[in-house]
């Protein structure tokens, strides 16, 4: 048995009465952001003397990024209740900043600041973001949790109907269940979560919500996530293409509208939205996924439910193209548009950006 492998075998039950020790009015802070690849995240810990009263009350901290041995400073832009050690505690989300406290670039970690400024630039058109986070639980071998050590051939038979229940069919729903109320503890605006059609694939959705905060929830929902797969022993992947069988592919799929498109006769304008974004297909799937479209060009093979890499197409209510108008929305009249291209590993800000500058004409 390898020390990783027994690290998972310690008493978790343990460290319950660690926490339970009385303190003082010492409140912890944990620190989160996002690597320099712009794809994983770090945390770090502190202690402050007292429960901050909100964001401006949590100081700066700063970090070796390993960047050229350069001091980088952690900006707290957004705070959320800590589930894992609970109430007083936080957790911190941070912009990366140089030591000229300027965004550290687009390949450091910090598309958040180029975001906010574009969700400025829009904010009279009130956009709206819900972001549909796909994952996979994988074990330490890198295979879908809980498959035989020797493998098994991956089968049609293994592509359920998404929403399914029992043992047969579907494999880590206590990780859902957790990662679900742990989110709601925290202050995430969390709307659901459902099994997807491969046995150990989930799915939560963030939002709706406006401008900035989407990506900062859908952040700190992964780093939630992770956190809680640490407990389980498992791995939570956000990999477009996970397992070999490419069929199995995990997205980000992200609605967006803004006052119009939501408004009585909105179709119209979801309509010409998406008549934009057919003039930018190969723009958007650079941004769509942290490797300027490399993992999109695995998992967008137009089978399965995926659309083209190559095309952009767009219907109603289909699953197979690369934006769609949702039935509901196409029969009411007014709403939201769905661009299913997103890769579950992509930087929720580019996205976002990348959407409200084709969608609203602006630049920066």
């Amino acid at each position: 048995m390898s020390t990783l492998s027994r690290s998972f075998g310690l008493h978790k039950i343990v460290k319950q009465h660690y926490l339970s020790l009385a303190k003082g009015a010492e409140c912890q802070v944990t620190y989160i952001w996002i690597n320099k690849a712009g794809e994983n995240l770090l945390c770090k810990t502190r202690t402050l003397e007292m429960e901050p009263a909100g964001i401006r009350g949590i100081v700066e901290d700063t970090d070796n990024f390993t960047l050229k041995l350069k001091m980088f400073v952690l900006v707290p832009v957004r705070m959320f209740r800590d589930p894992f050690t609970l109430d007083p505690n936080k957790l911190v989300l941070c912009e990366v900043l140089d030591g000229n406290y300027a965004p550290t670039g687009i390949k450091l970690s910090n598309q958040r600041s180029q975001c906010v400024k574009v969700m400025e630039k829009v904010k009279d058109f009130q956009p709206w973001f819900g972001m549909e986070q796909e994952y996979m639980l994988l074990d330490l071998d890198g295979k879908p949790f809980g498959w035989p050590s020797l493998g098994l051939p991956f089968t049609a038979g293994m592509t359920k109907n998404p929403c399914t229940v029992g043992i047969n069919n579907m494999l880590g729903r206590d990780i859902s269940i957790s990662h679900y109320r742990a989110c709601l503890y925290a202050g995430i605006n969390i709307c659901g979560t459902n099994a997807e059609a491969f046995p150990t694939q989930w799915e939560f959705q963030v939002g709706p919500c406006e401008g900035i905060e989407v990506g900062d929830h859908v952040w700190m929902a992964r780093y939630i996530l992770h956190r809680i797969c640490e407990d389980f022993g498992v791995v939570a992947s956000l990999d477009a293409t996970p397992i070999e069988e490419k069929n199995h592919t995990s997205g980000c799929h992200t609605n967006f509208s803004t006052k119009e498109m939501r408004s009585k006769g909105g179709l119209q304008y979801i309509e010409e939205a998406i008549a934009r974004l057919s003039k930018r297909h190969s723009q958007h799937l650079r941004v769509y996924d942290p490797h300027g479209g490399a993992d999109n060009m695995i998992r967008l093979t137009n089978q399965s439910t995926t659309s083209s890499f190559q095309s952009f197409s767009t219907a109603t209510a289909s699953r197979k193209v690369s934006v769609r108008i949702p039935d509901h929305v196409s029969r009411s009249g007014c709403g939201y548009l769905e661009d299913r291209r997103p890769a579950a590993n992509c930087d929720p800000y580019s996205v976002m950006r990348a959407l409200a500058e084709t969608l609203n004409d602006v630049h920066i």
